[in-house]
């Protein structure tokens, strides 16, 4: 099986113009220098890098713009030459940046950060992940101080609160199978962004009759969730459909308006022979389909009320145990 087949295709491929959906995917690794992981991304997608600043680049490919980066703000964009650092550090110069530039790149992740992709191009990533494995790439399990995931902002179908909501149910019945799957490293898991939803917010979502407007699911979502911190993150989405509306709860420089939910919850295992960028988009599009099979969504929903009252059940099984075996009567995995 090619690369692209290994990558599973939902059945709603395109949006509500018509068009292909897309995803952007954001991979944060170690285990390779900054100039070294440029120029091996720059051969393996045949593109031409520009230096943008010191840890900034932008590769331009025939898939679009990538951006190759270190994941941290005060080190890519420190200048010697500022008169605000210390006049020691300032003096060494060439030797201060290298000891600099050594600490940062094997505690600081380096991200790759794609163009939004048709989900029929998503080989192009499959080939680049297992790629740079073998050319060293690491990721969380090589030392505790790593927490490094790997995040899909899948364009959604289309922006009617009604889709919307399924997607959010769907992906609060498969946090717990989800996170069991992808979110694997101690690292991460003592982490505070990659937070489930308030159970509060939760319990009012998987209501049977919860169909809001779209003003409504905004602040059902920001009463209980106002901040970027969460396994799946809606604040880009929000900030795309009525960015006044979140500056009334949210207001943080870091969100970017755009159609597409935002997966945070994968760890990026990439050392891992036995893992693949595939791993973490096929269980995806397992939520895009119960999403988009309102019969089977209706009974996860129902199942899901059922695991929260008490009863001797369950204290005995897990939901994620019921969540897994439900999966595999209705044929998802």
């Amino acid at each position: 099986m090619n690369s692209t087949e290994r990558c599973a295709m939902p059945e709603r491929l395109c949006n509500h113009q018509g068009e292909e959906r897309r995803v952007g995917v954001e991979i944060e690794l170690s285990g390779l220098g900054y100039d070294e992981l440029v120029e091996h991304v720059a051969r393996l997608l045949k593109g031409s890098p520009e230096l943008e600043s010191r840890y900034v680049s932008r590769l331009e490919t025939d898939a679009g713009t990538f951006t190759i980066e270190l994941d941290s703000d005060p080190v890519k964009d420190l200048d010697l030459a500022d008169e605000r650092l210390p006049e020691s550090i300032r003096e060494l110069g060439t030797h201060a940046m290298d000891v600099i530039d050594f600490a940062a790149e094997r505690i600081v992740p380096l991200e790759i950060v794609g163009p939004p992709l048709p989900f029929s191009r998503l080989g192009l990533i499959e080939e680049l992940v297992d790629e740079l494995r073998e050319l060293g790439a690491e990721g969380s399990r090589e030392a505790i101080y790593f927490a490094f995931g790997l995040q899909l902002n899948p364009e959604l179908p289309d922006l009617e609160p009604a889709t919307i909501v399924t997607y959010l149910q769907a992906f609060a019945a498969l946090y717990d199978w989800l996170k069991s799957r992808h979110q694997i490293d101690i690292s991460r898991k003592f982490t505070t962004y990659i937070e489930p939803w308030s159970s509060r917010y939760t319990d009012m979502l998987m209501a049977e009759n919860y169909a809001p407007d779209q003003a409504s699911l905004m602040k059902d979502y920001l009463n209980f969730n106002p901040t970027r911190n969460k396994a799946l993150d809606l604040l880009p989405l929000f900030a795309h459909l009525d960015s006044e509306l979140l500056h009334d709860y949210v207001d943080d420089p870091r969100i970017k308006s755009r159609p597409t939910l935002h997966y945070r919850l994968p760890d990026c295992d990439i050392d891992n022979p036995r893992w693949h960028f595939s791993t973490v988009w096929n269980d995806w599009v397992v939520l895009e389909q119960i999403a988009n099979h309102p019969e089977h969504l209706k009974e996860l929903r129902e199942l899901f009320r059922e695991a929260q009252t008490f009863s001797f059940r369950n204290l005995t099984r897990s939901w994620r145990d019921t969540t897994e075996q439900w999966l595999k009567q209705r044929g998802y995995v």
